[in-house]
Formats: C-alpha cells, structure tokens, sequence
C-alpha cells in the first residue's frame, strides 16, 4: 500500500515547475509493475525534457521528419528495465537496458517503440536514428549533463536533415541546452523528492 501511494505522488505531482504527465499507456504499466516511485520520477522529468526539446526542434524545423509520439515514448519508457533491476536506480549498471526492452515488449509494446530501453545509452551504435539520440540527448540533460560527442551527433543529423550548415546547428542547440539546463537543480530536487522503495 506504501508503495502504490508513492508511486501515486510520483506519477501525479504536478511539480515546480510543472513536469508533464507520462503517456497514460506508460502510466498504466508503471502501476501494474509497482514501479519504484523515484524511476516513475524519473522517467516522468525525462519524458517532459524530451517533449521541450522535440517542441524545440519542431518550432525551428517544421519539415523535419520526426517521430516525436516515438521519442516521447522512448523517453518515458527508457530506464523502465530498472523495475528488475532496482540497484541500477542508484548505482551503475547496463543489465537494465535489455531487460526493459524484454519487459516492454512481453507488455505488448511494438519492437520499434521497446527498443529505446535498450539504445538509449548507445548512440554511437550503427543505424541509429535522430529519434534515438533525441532519447539519449534528454537523459542526459535533465540533469545539466552535456555530452559533446552525442550532441555533435544530434547537429550531425539536423545539418543532414534540414542543409542548413552543422556551425548553425550547433549554436541553436548549444544555446537551447544551456537554457534548458537552468532548471536541472528542480528536476533533481524533484526526482530526489521520491523514495527509491514506497
């Protein structure tokens, strides 16, 4: 009963700033999982930094072709292999990735969307896609994380995508993540707020 009530406030709290709800799909299966409050947490606060940094990408490359309802997905559903793997919550560890791609598709969740558990710690991988380091790219800055070598990917991608030049790229995306960065000390302060065990 603990457990579900914290679940509950991790899945609901509105947040301050407010943090978008996860997809009610991926709500729904974090419930029926009992799911550990602080990765609901989590998931919750990557989920909303993918959802900015998609609007972002949206507003300055209207034709871009991307799958946002996938990165969306991706990033609500990214460390959910940590349902089984608890200890990864708090330490390091990788067993999670495949388990939660496993996990998602045993939940009836198409290959395509399950695959983001088990990529979005590999994006130099071949055949990744933009959406994929869009999964990635949110992961880690949520928390102020910059990562040069994934984010030159990401311009890589745009500069193909759209032919606008990668120095352009690069400074609309330095400048948005610098932005985006500001609110890390509430999304941890947030994500800390939630027990790791109800």
């Amino acid at each position: 009963m603990a457990n579900s009530t914290a679940l509950a406030r991790a899945l609901n709290d509105p947040g301050e700033p407010p943090v978008r709800p996860l997809p009610a799909r991926v709500a729904e299966l974090l419930t029926s999982l009992n799911c550990p409050p602080r990765l609901a947490a989590h998931l919750r606060l990557v989920h909303d930094v993918a959802w900015r940094i998609t609007d972002w990408a949206g507003r300055r490359h209207p034709d871009l072709d991307l799958d946002v309802p996938a990165v969306l997905f991706g990033a609500a559903t990214h460390d959910i292999g940590k349902v089984l793997h608890v200890a990864e919550l708090s330490g390091p560890g990788s067993a999670h990735e495949t388990a939660g791609r496993d996990l998602l598709l045993r939940h009836g969740v198409d290959a395509g969307l399950a695959r983001f558990a088990a990529t979005h710690a590999s994006w130099t991988d071949p055949g990744t896609t933009l959406e994929d380091l869009l999964v990635s790219l949110a992961d880690k800055v949520w928390k102020n994380k910059r990562v040069p070598e994934l984010e030159d990917l990401v311009v890589n991608h745009l500069a193909t995508a759209t032919g606008r030049p990668p120095w352009e790229e690069f400074a609309a995306l330095d400048e948005f993540l610098t932005r985006l960065g500001d609110g890390a000390d509430e999304r941890l302060a947030f994500q800390s707020a939630h027990p790791i065990r109800g």
